[in-house]
């Protein structure tokens, strides 16, 4: 998301791939029992080049090798490895030994590095280089640069050594996949909350979660109830299960299927879904769908509980806002993984995986097809009272994204923390609900509390009918919520950084 300060204007970039043209849907019932498995039938059409040199065009200054020159050298000459990512390369080892190029980087030496290491990503570090190369080759100015930039990945080199390791493995990405694809430039989801805006991303994500979950929170006095306390925690947990099983039912791909958005999110809609939370008793799974205007109502997609899958081997999202010195706005959560397909050889990359959060049930919204996109899980947002403050934020977190982002603006605008407080308190998840990625296991009235939380609220809540679970103190697991504030009639700027994963606040 950007807001660039000469317009003003809140502007999306959909930095998701698409389905090849290939792509079967059979394929996946008749050899693969309706999963999505690991591998490289999974692959989409690679965005985060497009985006982040459409990017570039549209509102930069720079040129891509300026802007990925710090990318090349980590990549190159290494980093130390963090702890956390350590723990998980520990925790994926036998994904990563599937596939020999995934071993060769991911377990140099034949294990998983171990923190402060030098992690070295050679093949990676070419790449890059091979697309600043063909950029300073160009004849001409900065945009014929960036066009060879983008050129030297969906056409040159990178793109024939993709479709080559592609067809030589049994995938489904063409040459005219990766040429064709252009990312969308969309307008945001814009709603109100209290006295400000929230505008996110649209239906490809989880942004109408985020945008419904607060409108069913705006007529609640959370306040009252008491910061964190069981009654807060109940509300908040309820409406979220409300939002997700509208998510569930009319949230995917607007290129593809109606979304009824804007009956989702109407007063006298978002007053009748509020209205079916009790302030004393927890749904013991997630609800039935509401029935906005605009939606295709079919009765269909009753979800099955299913037994949880191991999160941890799934951490692949990171997050990033910017507030540069003209007062223009960045918000971004990239994100894509390394164990559960091979690593193109010689690239030192994964063709995107994330066709794992599409579905291969006919009647969801989400189910995959040709061209189409799978519904992401990454959500980046910006709040803003216009002429008093504007705030990027985002998470990692999978779908736990919107529910930790929920709780951060209510700790910060309900309660008046600041950025710092907010994302340091501790924090509380549903999981009652389909979850995104393949086998999207559903444990209805589960939810989870970080081990902060006293024992007191816990007994309440399971009073309540909440299965209440707890998750370790500052667990990765509840997201990792980071924010910039920007006093717009002070000038002053305050970051917010989450402990739970590796983040930090700069400014200069």
């Amino acid at each position: 998301m950007i807001r660039p300060a000469a317009t003003g204007e809140v502007i999306t970039i959909s930095g998701l791939g698409t389905w090849p043209r290939a792509a079967s849907l059979e394929t996946f019932h008749r050899d693969h029992g309706g999963r999505i498995p690991p591998g490289i039938l999974r692959s989409l059409v690679p965005a985060a080049p497009d985006a982040w040199i459409t990017a570039l065009e549209r509102w930069g200054t720079m040129t891509f090798g300026d802007v990925a020159a710090a990318a090349k050298r980590f990549a190159s000459d290494g980093f130390p490895m963090p702890v956390l990512t350590s723990r998980i390369i520990t925790k994926a080892e036998d994904n990563y030994r599937r596939w020999p190029e995934n071993e060769k980087i991911y377990l140099p030496g034949g294990k998983p590095p171990q923190p402060g290491d030098l992690f070295v990503q050679s093949d990676l570090g070419r790449s890059i280089q091979y697309m600043i190369d063909q950029e300073a080759a160009a004849p001409g100015d900065r945009m014929a640069g960036l066009q060879a930039a983008r050129d030297a990945f969906y056409r040159g080199d990178i793109a024939q050594t993709i479709v080559r390791h592609q067809a030589e493995n049994g995938g489904w990405l063409s040459a005219e996949d990766l040429a064709e694809f252009k990312v969308g430039i969309e307008a945001p989801l814009r709603v109100r909350f209290r006295d400000f805006e929230v505008f996110t991303c649209g239906p490809w994500c989880q942004g109408p979660l985020l945008a419904q979950t607060l409108r069913l929170l705006d007529g609640v006095d959370l306040v009252a109830m008491g910061h964190n306390e069981p009654a807060y925690i109940h509300t908040i947990i309820e409406a979220l299960k409300l939002a997700y099983a509208d998510r569930h039912a009319y949230v995917g791909d607007p290129r593809f299927i109606d979304v009824p958005i804007a009956g989702m999110l109407d007063d006298s809609y978002i007053d009748q879904r509020r209205g079916l939370i009790d302030p004393n008793t927890a749904q013991p799974g997630m609800p039935e769908p509401g029935r906005p205007e605009g939606a295709a109502w079919t009765g269909a997609l009753a979800p099955q509980a299913t037994a949880p899958a191991d999160e941890l081997t799934q951490i692949d999202t990171s997050y990033i806002s910017v507030i540069d010195s003209e007062g223009s706005v960045f918000s971004a959560t990239p994100s894509d993984g390394s164990a559960a397909g091979p690593i193109v050889p010689g690239l030192g990359f994964l063709v995107s995986g994330r066709g794992t959060q599409s579905s291969t049930d006919p009647s969801h919204p989400a189910v995959l097809a040709p061209g189409k996109r799978p519904r992401l899980t990454p959500n980046p947002a910006i709040a803003m009272r216009d002429g008093h403050w504007i705030m990027p934020f985002g998470s990692p977190g999978n779908d736990v994204q919107p529910q930790a982002m929920t709780q951060v603006l209510l700790n910060m605008f309900a309660f008046g923390m600041t950025p710092q407080d907010a994302v340091e308190q501790p924090r509380f998840a549903s999981f009652s609900y389909p979850r995104s990625s393949d086998p999207h296991p559903y444990s209805p009235g589960l939810m989870n509390l970080e081990g902060r939380f006293p024992g007191e609220t816990a007994a309440r809540l399971r009073a309540m009918g909440h299965d209440v679970a707890m998750w370790p103190d500052w667990d990765y697991a509840a997201g990792a919520v980071c924010a910039i504030l920007h006093d717009q009639k002070t000038g002053t700027m305050e970051g917010g950084s989450d402990p739970r994963r590796p983040t930090a606040v700069v400014g200069w």
